[in-house]
């Protein structure tokens, strides 16, 4: 049985705001947005729950429990029996909803962002071969349709939606130029794993292969066509002839 909606008060004019079932299968999000609105529409704030009844209502998710603690990233406020002594070991307070992260906007405008360290800079560069992840530059290396210009690497935090709907904040590398003409929009990779998904098998498992080398590979009409574009114009207008194309 799928909850009603129901509606909350938006904390910053004290407008009533109707809120997605925390329940509904086609609610997009992950645990800990199911979790938030769960807090809000089954236990109410200043009200107790067990981690039994926070089992029961995700079975199967073995992470909801830390799930909820992420909400803490986002200022709501949920206790322990550690910050209140009136709780059993097996009890959590939802004393207060923080950030409305079933909303995209305001849960990415408050993610917590921490600074990258040299060694996860490091990491990050070497894991994307010191290339851009957008065009695919090098560091240093001249733009083809401007040579005057060289790509500047870095390595910037983006918003990133996995395919189970749940959003992170990861280290990615990108050149000053697609940095700066980025929408600032996550990267998804949910709608990616969606798109594979619709592929027939045999695509599936050609991007498989290509994924667990790194590289992408090249089928036997790529390979045509590109040997083709290579030879004079006379010679290609020979070949469409053999072909009768």
């Amino acid at each position: 049985m799928i909850t009603q909606t129901r509606t909350s008060e938006d904390p910053k004019n004290g407008a009533e705001v109707t809120l997605p079932a925390w329940n509904d299968p086609e609610l997009k999000g992950g645990t800990m947005i199911r979790g938030a609105l769960w807090l809000v529409q089954e236990i109410g704030e200043g009200n107790t729950f067990t981690k039994e009844q926070l089992r029961d209502a995700f079975p199967g998710i073995s992470q909801a429990d830390r799930r909820l603690r992420d909400l803490r990233d986002f200022k709501w406020v949920i206790l322990t029996n550690t910050e209140d002594a009136s709780l059993m070991a097996e009890d959590q307070r939802f004393v207060k909803a923080g950030v409305p992260v079933w909303d995209p906007a305001a849960r990415r405008a408050a993610a917590p962002r921490k600074r990258a360290t040299a060694k996860q800079t490091r990491e990050a560069y070497e894991r994307d071969s010191h290339m851009c992840t957008v065009c695919g530059i090098g560091g240093a290396e001249p733009y083809i349709d401007d040579s005057n210009q060289t790509a500047v690497l870095s390595v910037i935090q983006r918003a990133t939606v996995f395919p189970d709907g749940r959003e992170e904040i990861l280290l990615v590398t990108e050149c000053k130029r697609c940095r700066a003409g980025s929408d600032g929009q996550p990267a998804r990779a949910d709608e990616v794993a969606a798109e594979i998904k619709n592929l027939d098998p045999a695509d599936q498992r050609r991007l498989a292969h290509w994924a667990e080398r790194g590289r992408r590979g090249s089928t036997p009409l790529e390979r045509a066509w590109n040997a083709y574009r290579r030879l004079p114009g006379d010679a290609r207008q020979e070949v469409r002839e053999t072909l009768d194309i």
